[in-house]
C-alpha cells in the first residue's frame, strides 16, 4: 500500500503580531493557497512574503557596532555593572549580560569616551535571556549628548 496523494487545496494562514513602541500591537496576516500541481505562489504572495521576510528598521538613529566601556547602576543600587557595550546609538546601546536586567528597569548610566565621561539615565527596553539588553537613553547630565553625538559623528568621519 502507498502513500495517499493528497487533492486538496491547502492554505497557509500566517499571523505576525508586533509590539510597537507606543505598546500599540499591529497585525499582518497572510493567506496562502495551494493545490495539486501548484509548485510555487502566485506572485503577490511573492511580494507580500517578501515584506515579512524582511521589515523596516524600527530603529529612529543609527546604530554603531562598537565597544564602549559602560557602567549600570540600577535605581536604588550602589552596586556598579561594568562592561562593554555592543551597538551605541544617539538614542540607547546594547550591553552583554549573562543575567540580563528586567524590562522597564530603570538604570544611571555612565559611558567612558578617550576624552571623558558621559552620563544619563536609561530604561531597559528589551532583555534576552542569558544574552543582555537594550537600553534607551531617557536624560543626559550637562552637554553628555553633544558629546555622545560628537563621539558617533566622528566614527562616519573615519570608517574602520
Amino acid at each position: 500500500m502507498g502513500v495517499p496523494l493528497v487533492t486538496q487545496r491547502a492554505t497557509l494562514v500566517l499571523t505576525l503580531f508586533h509590539r510597537c513602541a507606543d505598546s500599540q500591537v499591529s497585525v499582518l496576516q497572510i493567506v496562502i493557497k495551494g493545490g495539486p500541481g501548484a509548485d510555487s505562489m502566485n506572485s503577490l504572495d511573492q511580494q507580500l512574503l517578501s515584506h515579512v521576510v524582511a521589515p523596516p528598521d524600527r530603529r529612529r538613529d543609527l546604530r554603531y557596532s562598537v565597544q564602549v566601556q559602560i557602567e549600570l547602576r540600577e535605581d536604588g543600587s550602589d552596586v556598579p555593572i561594568r562592561m562593554n557595550t555592543t551597538d551605541l546609538s544617539r538614542s540607547g546601546c546594547y550591553v552583554e549580560l549573562l543575567m540580563p536586567l528586567p524590562v522597564g528597569t530603570d538604570v544611571t548610566i555612565k559611558l567612558w569616551f578617550s576624552n571623558g565621561s558621559v552620563r544619563m539615565r536609561g530604561r531597559v527596553v528589551t532583555r534576552h535571556a542569558q544574552f543582555g539588553n537594550g537600553i534607551k537613553f531617557l536624560d543626559f547630565d550637562d552637554n553628555g549628548e553633544k558629546v555622545l553625538a560628537q563621539y558617533l559623528d566622528a566614527i562616519n568621519l573615519f570608517p574602520a
